[in-house]
């Protein structure tokens, strides 16, 4: 779900922080209220991770607090354990797939000052799109939530990024024809959808953006592992 396959990576991030620069003023006067949920967050990270709630879960609670300091995937291992065994796909490459998507930064603020300047940008740290989220939630637990929800609650974003990757891997056949596992030709569908993950299964040659994210999925491996091991 990797916005970075439209265009080089640093020339538009130097652009996308002149905008949101620009905007920021505006953005911040938006009503939102400051603060966030914990749970047990790195000590490198302020408290912007939160522990599984029913608010994640589609059910009723009071609206999540939106997340404030450094974004650190590992300080979700908690939701990417829970909503991986929800929606029954590893949770070691969701979390790969995590680390692979935050290669922008992951403030609300940031997220919805872009968005205005790139109405089909990405929200959330699992960078989904509209049409991705809304093809996931009918009849999942978090149905009745909103897209536009998704940078303010990131336990809501990886439990979507979860049944997303489950959806994914209903459509894989039982026997591919690439010398790709599974995770991998999760992960390639969840940045390059599932009809190309489909292609790569018939044993197309994937291109130079999918290997990159491929690439970047081995790099964020082992880290991923230890991240969602139980503590």
């Amino acid at each position: 779900m990797s916005e970075e396959q439209k265009g080089p990576r640093w020339g538009r991030w130097i652009v996308i922080g002149v905008l949101a620069a620009a905007g920021w003023g505006i953005v911040r006067s938006g009503g939102h209220e400051p603060g966030a949920a914990s749970a047990t967050p790195s000590s490198t990270s302020s408290s912007s991770a939160a522990a599984p709630s029913s608010a994640g879960s589609g059910g009723p609670s009071a609206a999540p607090s939106k997340p404030s300091g450094p974004y650190e995937p590992a300080d979700y291992a908690a939701p990417v354990r829970q909503y991986a065994a929800e929606a029954g796909v590893n949770p070691q490459l969701l979390m790969a797939i995590l680390y692979n998507e935050a290669y922008k930064p992951h403030d609300p603020d940031f997220e919805r000052a872009w968005q205005r300047n790139k109405p089909d940008a990405a929200f959330g740290i699992a960078n989904m799109h509209r049409a991705a989220f809304d093809d996931t939630k009918p009849g999942r637990p978090f149905a009745s939530r909103r897209w536009e929800e998704l940078p303010d609650d990131r336990n809501l974003a990886v439990q979507a990024a979860a049944w997303h990757l489950h959806d994914l891997a209903e459509q894989l056949p039982a026997k591919v024809g690439a010398p790709l596992n599974q995770d991998e030709l999760l992960a390639l569908g969840y940045n390059a959808g599932a009809g190309n993950m489909l292609a790569f299964a018939r044993g197309v040659k994937i291109g130079p953006q999918a290997q990159s994210y491929l690439d970047r999925l081995h790099d964020n491996w082992a880290k991923s592992g230890e991240a969602v091991k139980q503590r």
